[in-house]
């Protein structure tokens, strides 16, 4: 007997191949949408894919036929995607939607896209609860538009409720923009040095896809209109980060700390590290409301990431293997893999 009809939209992203193998695997019957059709080698052979153009409203009312009781989204990204949900709310018992923490400001009205100088970057509290203010909706960034994402679907909660899950910053096999390419190119690329910001202190709270996944399985299992943060149990230092992926590939390199901002252009920034003040989500509104409790941590789960970030490394040419993430940190030149640079300021310090 099946816990009911689960249809998963972006069903191939990286979260969406966990979502999906943690659904079926709780009794879940699944339907897994994504624009090519395609699947994944991990999944019950009993779960369904199809092919779906999200943006196409006529296509997912026609693939959700008869209805479903949860939709799960990975690829929610403009207010007209939530208005599609809610256009088809009488063929949904609930849905779960993913979010992300880039919604947040500080007291100062500053969030993660709304950064302007001097020191721009936010300063959040420690840790961030789910009552933090969250930037005006809209569509001006990632983190408006997710806001305006969230209010439409919650506003329609007495008709479809939702569960938005506020991701940190995802980890894991298969990621588009994979944050540990910082390190793991590092090593085979035969770096000594590790330069680091802000002492290598600063904190940015990670999620593991299976994490997400397990959020996910919680959350279908239990409808409400609800908001919750997504995260691991611990939430490590980027110097801890670095000496955990050099650990996995089995070297061990020098840790030159930096006591302040990159002394020159990219030199001891990480993906991680911002303006060296901490990003921590509080994770007891997940436990409290759902029972989630994390199925893995961030250092345990770094050897199947290194694994598979290294062999993508080594057939492709990180721009060609991540063009998203090289049009974000390298548009022009090498940006953080400017070894030119930071061999300068190591020789000038």
């Amino acid at each position: 007997m099946t816990k009911g009809n689960a249809f998963v939209i972006g069903a191939t992203g990286q979260i969406g191949r966990a979502a999906v193998r943690a659904l079926a695997e709780d009794g879940w019957d699944v339907t897994a949408a994504s624009r090519g059709g395609g699947r994944d080698g991990t999944w019950p052979r009993d779960v369904r894919s199809v092919a779906l153009d999200r943006d196409d409203d006529a296509a997912l009312a026609a693939a959700l036929g008869a209805g479903c009781d949860v939709v799960v989204d990975m690829v929610a990204m403009e207010e007209r995607h939530a208005a599609q949900l809610t256009g088809v709310a009488d063929r949904i018992g609930s849905a779960v939607v993913i979010s992300s923490g880039a919604v947040y400001e500080d007291a100062k009205g500053r969030g993660f896209d709304t950064q302007a100088e001097p020191d721009g970057f936010p300063r959040y509290p420690v840790p961030i609860h789910e009552t933090q203010p969250v930037v005006a909706p809209g569509d001006a960034t990632y983190g408006t538009r997710k806001v305006a994402i969230e209010q439409r679907l919650l506003a329609a909660a007495d008709r479809l409720p939702t569960t938005v899950l506020r991701a940190g910053a995802v980890h894991g096999p298969y990621c588009r923009t994979p944050r540990e390419i910082h390190f793991v190119k590092r090593v085979l690329d035969g770096r000594p040095v590790r330069v680091l910001a802000h002492g290598g202190r600063s904190q940015f709270h990670p999620v593991h896809v299976s994490n997400v996944g397990e959020l996910i399985r919680l959350a279908a299992a239990r409808p409400g209109a609800r908001v919750l943060n997504a995260g691991d149990p611990d939430v490590p230092t980027v110097a801890e980060i670095s000496t955990a992926i050099d650990a996995v590939m089995g070297v061990r390199r020098e840790l030159v700390l930096v006591d302040g901002p990159p002394p020159v252009g990219t030199v001891g920034e990480t993906p991680w590290t911002g303006n060296g003040h901490p990003v921590v989500y509080d994770m007891s509104a997940a436990e409290r409301e759902l029972g989630y409790r994390a199925v893995t941590g961030y250092a345990e789960s770094l050897p199947a990431t290194v694994e598979w970030l290294a062999e993508v490394l080594r057939r492709q040419d990180w721009r060609e293997a991540f063009p998203k993430l090289s049009q974000r940190y390298a548009p022009d030149g090498d940006g953080p893999f400017d070894y030119a640079q930071e061999d300068a300021w190591l020789a000038g310090r």
